[in-house]
């Protein structure tokens, strides 16, 4: 089947704060092709600023796909996500469109791009390990995960008490490893070419606090209030978002925005060096060093365009 008929996805991944947006609006653009959200925290309406999501004025009259599709009282899911991203893939390849997968989120690009398979949930189970976790913190939970599948201890952030509440769920309803549960990488779904973008660490660190002064400088203080009013602090996902957890944990406590920006930076940066890690593991990626030349050029040369 030709290329013409049935193009091949384009994957464009990487840490934050690298440029990935930029370069699957380029390729879009040049190619043909619609965009498909892989940032979990841009699934979520009213989320803008603080989620640097591309302004519809900046989007060059690009489609973008499962963008702003959750209230932020809604809990995030990645089986959801792997159904609704999936369904919006094959439609676009249906149609002889090129779809263009671009984000961040490691575990949501996975989940639409590997033969990766969800265990079920039990609610009790859930609620029994969630007041573990208000009562003893994340960090001790994570040392109990650690004990019982150091895969997935090494794989989740000590701090992220959502997922790890979630691995400790799974490993006692299955009686399994939670880490069993992850794929081994093969060959992409839907032949997929994965491109990754990235930056010396030094100055991803700048380009980090760069970003967080210009998202507080732009009104990400007067954005979660207007979220607040929506019941962002119902959202067990979207209220623990980068910069939205730290401006809630300042209007409760002192109020000082300049903590809360300091705090956003230093965090970001950590997550910054988690996905680094996640996407350096698979070896089907074709790094690209962000501030280099022609991106969009390398790609369409790895495509054949």
């Amino acid at each position: 089947m030709s290329d013409a008929i049935s193009p091949r996805p384009v994957a464009v991944v990487g840490p934050t704060a690298t440029g990935k947006s930029e370069l699957a609006l380029q390729l879009a653009t040049e190619l043909g092709g619609e965009l498909v959200n892989a940032d979990a925290m841009q699934l979520y309406r009213g989320m803008d600023i603080g989620t640097a999501k591309t302004p519809v004025s900046e989007r060059r009259g690009i489609r973008h796909h499962l963008l702003d599709v959750l209230d932020v009282t809604e809990t995030a899911s990645v089986a959801v996500y792997q159904q609704q991203a999936r369904a919006v893939i094959e439609g676009l390849l249906a149609r002889g469109v090129r779809p263009i997968l671009v984000g961040g989120s490691g575990l949501y690009i996975q989940a639409v791009l590997d033969e990766l398979h969800f265990p079920g949930t039990d609610p009790d189970v859930r609620a029994r390990w969630e007041q573990k976790l208000h009562e003893y913190g994340a960090a001790a939970l994570h040392r109990r995960l650690a004990e019982l599948d150091p895969p997935a201890a090494e794989s989740i952030l000590p701090s992220n008490g959502r997922r790890v509440v979630r691995a400790l769920e799974v490993i006692e309803i299955t009686g399994k490893r939670f880490s069993a549960n992850l794929p081994t990488p093969g060959p992409p779904r839907y032949s997929t070419v994965m491109v990754g973008l990235d930056r010396s660490v030094a100055e991803l660190d700048d380009r980090v606090d760069a970003r967080v002064t210009r998202m507080f400088d732009a009104g990400l203080l007067q954005e979660v209030r207007q979220l607040e009013r929506a019941g962002i602090r119902r959202g067990r996902t979207a209220s623990r978002a980068l910069g939205y957890q730290q401006v809630l944990a300042e209007l409760d406590g002192a109020g000082d925005m300049s903590t809360a920006a300091a705090e956003t930076a230093r965090m970001t940066r950590r997550f910054v060096r988690k996905q680094r890690s996640w996407f350096r593991r698979d070896r089907r990626i074709h790094w690209f060093d962000a501030a280099g030349g022609d991106r969009a050029g390398q790609v369409r040369a790895l495509l054949g365009t």
